[in-house]
């Protein structure tokens, strides 16, 4: 009945969109994935009440403002009476946020109406709050001790600089000077989910990886510090204990020193751990030894727009693709590379272009369009940061462009139908796999293509019809 068929690869028309990397909007997100009674434990301690209060929106804090003397369950009716009809959408992200955190209990009754009620250990420690103030976890060490600090520019300096050196061995571990003090262990906790490796092969970045170096500083680090969470239990480490000392650090003051003998065991191993990423600077005395909070550290309880201070940017992208990025930065020469063809270095100015090539190799790492454009608006040179466009819209159209020319097109494992005896049974092969929603192509010389996972199906079709 069917002389012959034959497999053959057939590319349709059907968008392939690369994965794009899931970062959370701020350390809270990673608060509120706590288990029930693991965030409960939290709230033992106030200034971490504060700092989820701190967290909240406008409005949420308003609720936790007003329910905060109310010991009996207030009716949601009541609570959505609060606000104007047209604010009903932010009403239930506030009531939704309260909810995640467990600042706000869900109540249902007999009915299934639902009211809500504080958290009695968040709305206890937040009276005390209010009452007679708070606390810190712990008192800076005087002056006449520690002698003179880092200022505040050597701190971010410093910062900076452990934070690119873990971004450059992430690249590529040569890159790296000698002396550096990451630990293997711990550079494996930090690249989890970043690099993939075969069987004798050098760790390579994943699609994650290279999505990863586009993004803005503290986004990489909350991306960090949940990989570093969420291996606690591995390493023996509770992870609320990690979560209270990271969100304690936020409140710590940036340029004071801490002692390291008021940490607790798991602190003070948390704590060189985060000085290899610059979220701390450690110093040793003749009789004490400290930590001094940078910038990363003290951002870590903000959110996203909080914490992205406004910094000065380097690229000058012009209209003919031409990349000029005013940096002497080892980091920012390599983040280039990953979608532009850099040409030359000099002591202040990498110099590049953007072209087809370099841009399909960014989009087989995983990289989209969006991130590539969003990268050159965010990191615009001051002299161009103002102008609107800020960066040339035919620069922007073609990335997107050959993004979709490379992304239009999807191979499928196809199989292909040709020489029927009849018409007749052309027709019913094609009405079969119409109608079964694996038919991809046919034309009038009685050719027929049908995905290959159904050749089966297919092949007992034919078979049936002898």
């Amino acid at each position: 009945m069917l002389s012959r068929f034959r497999s053959s690869r057939l590319s349709t028309a059907s968008a392939k969109m690369p994965q794009v990397m899931v970062v959370a909007r701020n350390f809270m997100d990673m608060v509120a994935a706590l288990p029930a009674a693991k965030l409960d434990m939290l709230y033992d301690s106030a200034f971490i009440c504060e700092a989820v209060l701190r967290s909240f929106l406008p409005l949420a804090k308003k609720y936790v403002l007003q329910m905060l003397y109310v010991s009996v369950p207030v009716p949601s009716a009541a609570i959505e009476e609060w606000v104007l009809d047209e604010y009903a959408s932010k009403h239930k992200v506030a009531i939704d946020r309260l909810v995640q955190l467990r600042v706000f209990v869900e109540i249902r009754d007999r009915r299934k109406e639902v009211s809500y009620k504080m958290n009695i250990k968040f709305q206890g420690n937040m009276q005390k709050y209010l009452v007679s103030g708070g606390s810190l976890p712990r008192q800076p060490i005087p002056s006449s001790i520690t002698g003179r600090l880092p200022t505040l520019t050597e701190l971010e300096n410093y910062a900076l600089e452990q934070w690119e050196c873990f971004l450059l061995q992430l690249i590529n571990s040569s890159q790296v000077e000698k002396g550096t003090s990451f630990s293997s262990s711990m550079m494996r906790t930090f690249q989890r989910g970043l690099l993939s490796s075969r069987d004798n092969e050098a760790p390579k970045l994943s699609e994650n990886g290279f999505q990863f170096l586009l993004m803005e500083t503290n986004a990489q680090l909350w991306y960090i510090m949940r990989e570093y969470i969420s291996s606690a239990e591995e390493r023996g480490v509770d992870p609320t204990e990690l979560i209270s000392f990271l969100l304690e650090l936020s409140f710590h003051t940036l340029g004071d020193a801490y002692s390291l003998n008021s940490l607790a065991d798991v602190q003070r191993i948390a704590i060189r751990d985060l000085a290899e990423l610059g979220l701390v600077k450690l110093q040793q005395g003749r009789k004490d030894s400290w930590f001094i909070p940078t910038k990363l550290a003290t951002n870590l309880s903000s959110s996203l727009s909080d914490a992205s201070a406004s910094k000065e940017g380097i690229v000058v992208v012009e209209t003919n693709f031409r990349l000029y990025a005013y940096s002497a930065s080892r980091l920012h020469c390599e983040i280039l590379r990953l979608f532009s063809r850099v040409e030359y270095q000099l002591p202040n100015l990498i110099v590049g272009a953007i072209t087809k090539e370099s841009l399909y190799g960014a989009f087989d790492n995983g990289i989209t369009a969006e991130q590539i454009v969003a990268f050159l608006q965010q990191n615009a040179h001051p002299r161009v940061a103002d102008k609107i466009p800020i960066v040339p819209e035919n620069v922007t159209d073609q990335i997107r462009l050959w993004e979709n020319d490379r992304n239009r097109v999807e191979m499928v494992l196809s199989h292909v139908y040709e020489e029927f005896p009849s018409k007749d049974m052309f027709e019913q092969c094609c009405d079969h796999a119409r109608d079964n929603g694996f038919l991809l192509w046919e034309d009038a010389k009685m050719r027929l293509i049908v995905r290959g996972e159904f050749h089966q199906e297919m092949h007992e079709f034919l078979r049936r019809q002898r």
